[in-house]
């Protein structure tokens, strides 16, 4: 990709009258769009290209929520290092899916396309299968799809979207894992998205990051169960990361405040957690697992 002159202010802030959406949002419908693939240099005065080194060539990797945000540019990234992908979406972002397949091929690499609700248990049985019959096999499994729902009192929230937040927050990843795992060999790698509110909470998001919470307890248990398969288990916990989520979740006011409050002074974009992701797929990682990187702009977390 060509490097963008744009200002850095307009590249790494959202605007003030981002349109508010619905739950788990649409990235086609923003904006200020998610840097997908370019990344941001040290002094933010430019963007350059991601510059890849085949660390994933001849991967086969299924990435749910793999339609927008950080699924994304997972997918474009793991492309870029030679893996083909399968991604997992909503039926309503069948438009944003398309775009992420087009970039995919933009690379060289397939991209097959899974429309399912993964809130519905049965639902993740059948993408795997699906995913896995596309590919030819699984090599990286990475678990990304969720929702958020934002509740000022907790004896508020209604107890069914406390029920899909954990369906589609952690008990998918659970299912997609567990019929994942009859597919992969040795050398394998699950990555799962946690968040940096498993670690700080947030108090508007009381149910949101309890789900997270339980990745990180997912991530280490099922680490040691597998490790002697050959199986590696890591997570990531991204900081305030601009996403179709959040003008699905704040008002404006907050989406122009959003990362604000972060050490570096404003919000990642989805890119810069997807180097995370590339680096736990790839060989670079062997001597981790049951780890949680922490993309958040310089928050200090008990990892």
């Amino acid at each position: 990709m060509i490097a963008s002159s744009a200002p850095p202010m307009q590249q790494q802030q959202a605007k003030a009258e981002e349109p508010r959406q619905d739950q788990p949002g649409v990235q086609k419908e923003m904006k200020t769009q998610p840097i997908s693939a370019d990344l941001p240099v040290e002094d933010q005065a430019t963007i350059d290209t991601y510059k890849a080194a085949g660390k994933l060539a001849g991967k086969k990797a299924l990435i749910t929520g793999g339609d927008s945000g950080i699924g994304r540019a997972v997918a474009i990234l793991f492309a870029k290092e030679g893996a083909d992908v399968a991604i997992a979406y909503l039926p309503k972002e069948q438009k944003d899916a398309d775009e992420t397949r087009k970039l995919v091929e933009q690379e060289g690499r397939a991209c097959h396309q899974f429309a399912y609700d993964l809130g519905v248990a049965a639902n993740c049985e059948k993408l795997v299968t699906e995913a896995v019959g596309k590919l030819g096999g699984l090599d990286l499994l990475i678990n990304n799809a969720s929702e958020q729902h934002v509740s000022q009192d907790f004896v508020d929230i209604d107890v069914d979207q406390i029920q899909r937040t954990f369906a589609s927050n952690i008990l998918n990843y659970m299912y997609v894992t567990k019929y994942a795992l009859a597919h992969m060999k040795r050398g394998g790698k699950i990555i799962n998205t946690a968040s940096v509110t498993a670690y700080k909470g947030k108090k508007e998001l009381v149910d949101y990051a309890s789900t997270k919470g339980a990745m990180v307890a997912f991530t280490r248990s099922l680490a040691l169960q597998v490790a002697d398969k050959g199986i590696r288990v890591n997570a990531v916990a991204p900081g305030p990361i601009w996403t179709p989520l959040i003008p699905a979740s704040f008002n404006e006011d907050q989406i122009k405040s959003f990362g604000a409050n972060t050490a570096l002074g404003r919000m990642g974009q989805p890119v810069e957690c997807a180097t995370a992701y590339v680096f736990l797929a790839s060989s670079d990682s062997s001597y981790f697992t049951g780890q949680v990187l922490h993309p958040n702009g310089g928050s200090i977390v008990g990892s």
